[in-house]
This record gives structure tokens, C-alpha cells and sequence, in this order.
């Protein structure tokens, strides 16, 4: 077992050999939290020679749940000087995610009412809504924080995000990823905002964001409702279990409005009819007239360089503003991307991501047919293969892709975050679901993730080449 003993200022008073005693002690304690995280057991307190990567630690005033949010207080300190004090509630996150030992978090600020309150953190424009995303499967600790850069990268906004240490309660939980939780902001998904009372004319075209996702997160009601969420009409190429369903995220389904529902589904529905018709390459009465071509481009891109298990069906978000067309994103989890998955096909450098269920017709989550159909136009195609070879020979080229991953982890390697993270979760050579590979060390992942990203990216220049 790795040890992280580091008491050595204390000498100033400790006898030599009861310094040692104490360390001798220290390596047969069954503490583990002290050991991997550096931290006083008794105090919680950090030494001040242990140097980390912006370190987060709450202490909260009960147990955390999932749901609802509890009030705990939060320091962030940044190179040995705290930029951050507050009140945070604090609640567990996540839906298939919540197996894991290592837990993801929702956070919100607060003031001393327990309100929420906007501010700047580790650098990020002012919000009140923050994740901590804890990657425990994804072993490179690097899958998301990758594709929003590149997202970001290609021109479309998506999460912010700093790796972090974090600290609960005088416990170290590892290297976490600080992410801005989706939401409608000027510096977030920056749409108009909609109140309950506009319900007419041009107000009513906007902002909206929908998802297809699991219910978690979005259950008034009970299961998949009408309160909560709409049906497409039209079913996928190959049906799992159950029909696509279009979730009210902005609005909520508690905010929203009976016009505003009936105006979104039927924009949706109105743009599925099109897509289906056998007019649907034409420029005016077909498809475009719907939809923002470029993003959905962009979305398919991202989907596809990291092979996302649950890409199209899962964590996918869409947002209309006002007077405008539909357009597709911001991504979000990709923990399960870039080869980490081992079932239907999730390992594979060589198949399309969005024929998903072809590989397995009986999930429960289906691709909508919008991707099929669109690559049924010449149109649509060109810009594809434009756009590919465009971001290919600069953003998405292996020489830039690979230069992330590499300052990403001298980045958390410099300040010892990696030994860190993998002496407090010990999996490193064990299968954690769904692990498409395990590698004993991190540089075996990390190397993984590199070579499985030029292999899918070779092969997308062919695939898309002959589309």
C-alpha cells in the first residue's frame, strides 16, 4: 500500500525517535482517508507543504443525499491562498453513476438565508449552479473534461470546467472534475429568457431547452408523462423498449406553460414531419427549415470522434431561442466515451456511434431517426465532410487532441494528484463497469485513450470520406 506520511514539521518538538514511532504508527493504520488525502485524521487540516490542485473542501451539516441539498459551508484554496469561502448546499448527483464508491455532486451557493447566489468560481463566470463530477470508471479522469475542451474548441459552448481535489468533512475523496451544471445563462446556453406569462406571439418562440434522457432529475409525475415530457412521432429505425421522449428542462415541467408545451412539441413534431416527408432535401419546406444545420454537424462529430455509448439517446440536450431554429447541444457525459464501455460495440474504433441499436435493438433508449435521414442528403453530407476536414487539419487534429491529454495530466502529475486519487481509490488493474480495458497503471489508461482516439479518428477520415 502506498503511504502519504507527511507529518515531518512537527519535528521542531518531536524527539527524533518518537518521530519515528510515529511514523512506524502511522503505516499500519487502517485510516485510510488520512494516508491517501495528507490531511490531520482529527482536524481535517491539510499540511501546508502538501501542494494540490485547487482544493475544495465542505464540511456539511448533515449527511448528503440525494435530494435534498444540504447546507455545508466551502473553501477553495488556489496555490496555497483560498479564493473562495462560502455557504454551498451540497447533494449527490447522477443516475447509473450513483453505484460508484466515488460520488458525484450537485452543488448551489448560498447566502447566510440559504439563497441562491451567483458567484465566480475558479475563474468561471458568475452562477449559482456547479457539479463536481467524480471520475471512478472513467480511470484517465480526463473523458469529459477532453470533449467539452473540444467542444469548445469547435466554436460550441459547453461546461467549463478545472480539474480540483476535494475534501468532505475532513475526508479525501480524489481528483473531481469542477463542471458548470447546463442551464439558460448569457454565459451558459445563452437563450432568451421565458416566463410562465409569455404565451404569444413572438415570446412564445423561445427559449427552450429540451433532453432525452432517463427521468431522473425530471420526475413530476410518475415515470415518462406529459407533465414532464412529450413522444416523438415518429419511431426509431431500430426500436428498443421504449418511445423517445423529449423532456422539459427549460421551462421545467413545473414551470412551464400548457401554450408553451403545445408550441415546442409542436416545433418538434412539425420538424419530424418534414425530415420524414419524401420532401425533405428541399431547402424551404423540408428539414431546414427547422433546424440549425451546423450545430447538429457539430454534435455529430463530437459524438462520433469518442465512439459515445450513449450518444443521440442519453445526456442529450436542445435548445430553441426565440425566433430561431432548433439547434442540437450543449454535449454532456461522456464518461462512457473514447472506449470506455464494453458492450454493444463501446470499445469499437471502427462503427458509427449513432448505429447503436443496431448492435443492440433491445436497449431501452433509442436513437431518433433524425441522424439516418439526415445523412440520406447530399446537403447535409457535404457539410459534414466539409466541416470534418476543416477542424481535422487544426482543432481535431491528433497533434492538438494529444497535446491536451498530455498537459492534462502534467497538469494533475506535477502536483502528485494522480498517486493521490488512485492510493484512495484502489482500482488501477481492476474492472470497474463498464471498463472496455484495464490497465495496471495510469500511464497504461492514459496511453489507452491516446492510441484508441488516432485509431477512431483514421478511421472517421475514410468513413466520412466515403459517406
Amino acid at each position: 500500500m502506498t503511504k502519504n506520511c507527511c507529518w515531518k514539521n512537527r519535528s521542531f518538538y518531536l524527539t527524533q525517535t518518537l518521530l519515528i514511532a510515529l511514523l512506524l504508527n502511522l503505516s499500519c493504520s487502517d485510516d485510510k482517508d488520512f494516508e491517501t488525502g495528507g490531511q490531520n485524521p482529527d482536524t481535517g487540516e491539510v499540511p501546508e507543504e502538501t501542494l494540490y490542485l485547487p482544493l475544495i473542501e465542505i464540511r456539511s451539516s448533515g449527511q448528503i443525499v440525494d435530494e435534498p441539498k444540504v447546507r455545508s459551508t466551502m473553501k477553495i484554496t488556489e496555490q496555497g491562498k483560498v479564493s473562495y469561502e462560502g455557504i454551498a448546499g451540497i447533494e449527490i448527483r447522477g443516475a447509473s453513476s450513483q453505484m460508484f464508491d466515488k460520488k458525484s455532486y450537485g452543488l448551489e451557493t448560498w447566502d447566510n438565508n440559504n439563497e441562491d447566489i451567483n458567484v465566480s468560481l475558479l475563474g468561471m463566470p458568475e452562477e449559482e449552479d456547479w457539479v463536481l463530477h467524480g471520475p471512478y470508471s472513467d480511470k484517465s479522469l480526463m473523458r469529459n473534461k477532453l470533449i467539452y475542451d473540444l467542444s469548445s474548441d469547435l466554436g460550441r459552448y459547453a461546461s467549463r470546467t478545472r480539474f480540483v481535489e476535494l475534501i468532505i468533512n475532513g475526508t479525501y475523496k480524489g481528483v473531481y472534475v469542477f463542471m458548470e451544471k447546463l442551464k439558460r445563462n448569457k454565459n451558459r446556453i445563452a437563450i432568451e429568457k421565458l416566463t410562465p406569462e409569455e404565451n404569444a406571439g413572438d415570446d412564445l418562440t423561445g427559449g427552450y431547452i429540451l433532453k432525452i434522457d432517463k427521468i431522473a432529475g425530471s420526475n413530476v409525475g410518475s415515470g415518462y408523462n406529459n407533465q414532464n415530457s412529450f413522444a416523438s412521432k415518429v419511431p426509431p429505425p431500430h426500436a428498443g423498449n421504449g418511445e423517445i421522449r423529449f423532456l422539459y428542462e427549460y421551462p421545467d415541467a413545473e414551470e412551464i406553460s400548457s401554450e408553451q408545451k403545445d408550441y415546442i412539441k409542436q416545433y418538434v413534431h412539425d420538424f419530424e414531419t418534414a425530415l420524414s416527408s419524401d420532401a425533405f432535401k428541399d431547402p424551404d419546406s423540408g428539414y431546414r427549415a427547422y433546424i440549425d444545420v451546423e450545430s447538429f454537424i457539430d454534435f455529430f462529430i463530437l459524438n462520433e470522434i469518442s465512439h459515445n455509448v450513449d450518444g443521440y439517446r442519453l445526456s442529450t440536450f436542445m435548445h430553441k431561442d426565440k425566433n430561431g431554429k432548433l439547434n442540437m447541444g450543449p454535449i454532456w457525459d461522456f464518461n462512457l466515451a473514447f472506449g470506455n464501455a464494453d458492450y454493444c460495440g463501446g470499445g469499437n474504433t471502427d462503427t458509427w456511434a449513432y448505429k447503436f441499436n443496431e448492435r443492440c435493438p433491445g436497449d431501452f433508449w433509442s436513437v431518433p431517426f433524425w441522424w439516418y435521414r439526415l445523412l440520406e442528403d447530399p446537403y447535409f453530407v457535404e457539410r459534414l465532410k466539409t466541416r470534418w476536414f476543416e477542424v481535422r487539419s487544426n482543432v481535431l487534429s491528433a497533434q492538438a487532441v494529444l497535446g491536451r491529454i498530455s498537459n492534462y495530466e502534467k497538469e494533475m502529475q506535477d502536483l502528485d494528484a494522480i498517486n493521490r486519487n488512485f492510493t484512495k481509490w484502489d482500482i488501477l488493474g481492476e474492472w470497474i463497469w463498464p471498463n472496455n480495458f484495464v490497465g495496471t497503471t495510469y500511464e497504461a489508461e492514459r496511453i489507452y485513450v491516446e492510441e484508441w482516439i488516432v485509431d477512431r479518428m483514421s478511421w472517421l477520415d475514410g468513413a466520412i470520406a466515403d459517406l
